[in-house]
């Protein structure tokens, strides 16, 4: 039997602030989310239930207003499973392929679950069928420290197509951390995920990014949409504790439309400051709410052997965990820009995009 993790809007932690390190070179924060969280994954790594074993990364901020976060991560180039083979956006669920109900037990850390009447949307769920748990385990290749697998009910045997229960428990998930630098994050098929059964990634990175205070054109604010307004070109949604659910339902519509049209993306959820808001360095403006960028993107299938990083969630947001020593070593900001390009939409694709986007969500 699982452990079984509940919360309610009550533990959302809110007017979070970036926090210094300590002497240890962590951030000392932390909530009841993160504490179960933190103290089961390191368990797991404790019992060698990793691929290998993840010190303190390597790490390097490349110089440039962008603040790329580079990390030498040489092991989850070597270590980490194969990708499945994808060929399709919509590709169907295979259950001979692995998949998370395959998965050592003991990697589980924990389920979670909104406290019953305290869901606004348990009831559409349950007439939906749509889950209403979220299994997290533990990713045996890992980015960084704390990095796991937030997987709806695993037995529903869902394509990484993602759904507004799963969007909706990404943003909480941030939302109920005290810690600034928690993330979380999907990637589509077609843009790097590597296996088809829904999921998203989890984990903790004590840098900040770029994307937290990034400047935003207004699009449809009431539906918390926006244009980001500097690279990487993508849309931002941004939601405070009390408009999870209307985001959620945005976002939904958005992803839905992307894999209707057969366009790969990647998501990235993180504290920021709200769009309307100026980033103050001096003055640490407080981390309401959740910011989630969404970039649409070309589609690529497989791993691109020998390059120094795969474009995916991480990579688009500023974070770059890097296969290889020469290239962490030697790669510019301009470098890590003209590789990220590549797997942009055309400003042309874009802004058409834009235009259907801003069209369908207000109908």
């Amino acid at each position: 039997m699982n452990h079984l993790f509940t919360y309610s809007n009550q533990d959302f932690v809110a007017d979070l602030y970036r926090a210094k390190k300590d002497a240890a070179g962590t951030v000392p924060t932390s909530s009841n989310f993160d504490t179960v969280l933190k103290a089961g994954w390191t368990d797991r790594m404790s019992r060698g239930l990793f691929r290998y074993h993840l010190g303190d990364l390597q790490t390097r901020i490349l110089p440039g207003r962008r603040c790329y976060v580079a990390q030498l991560n040489i092991q989850r180039g070597l270590q980490r499973r194969k990708p499945q083979e994808i060929l399709s956006i919509r590709q169907q669920f295979n259950a001979t392929q692995f998949n998370f109900n395959k998965i050592n037990p003991r990697e589980v850390i924990f389920e979670m679950a909104k406290r019953p009447g305290h869901c606004a949307a348990s009831a559409e769920n349950e007439r939906s069928c749509e889950p209403c748990r979220m299994l997290v385990l533990v990713n045996v290749s890992p980015l960084e420290f704390g990095h796991c697998l937030f997987v709806p009910e695993p037995s529903r045997c869902l394509p990484q197509i993602l759904t507004r229960f799963a969007i909706r428990t990404g943003i909480e998930s941030v939302l109920l951390s005290a810690d600034p630098g928690f993330r979380v994050g999907f990637n589509s098929l077609g843009a790097f995920a590597s296996v088809n059964h829904l999921h998203l990634h989890g984990y903790y990175l004590n840098h900040e990014l770029h994307v937290e205070w990034m400047t935003a054109k207004p699009l449809v604010p009431e539906r918390g949409f926006f244009r980001l307004a500097e690279f990487p070109a993508g849309f931002l949604f941004y939601t405070e504790a009390d408009d999870v659910e209307k985001v959620a339902g945005a976002i939904s519509q958005v992803t839905d439309f992307l894999v209707d049209a057969n366009i790969a993306h990647n998501l990235f959820f993180t504290r920021g400051c709200s769009p309307y808001e100026v980033e103050d360095e001096n003055e640490h403006t407080p981390k309401r709410g959740v910011r989630i960028i969404v970039w649409p993107r070309k589609s690529c299938f497989g791993a691109k052997e020998g390059s120094a990083f795969n474009v995916a969630l991480c990579e688009l947001a500023g974070h770059l965990p890097f296969k290889n020593r020469d290239d962490f070593d030697h790669m510019t900001e301009k470098d890590v820009m003209d590789v990220v390009q590549g797997y942009l939409l055309p400003n042309e694709e874009l802004l058409k995009l834009q235009q259907q986007l801003t069209a369908h969500l207000t109908d």
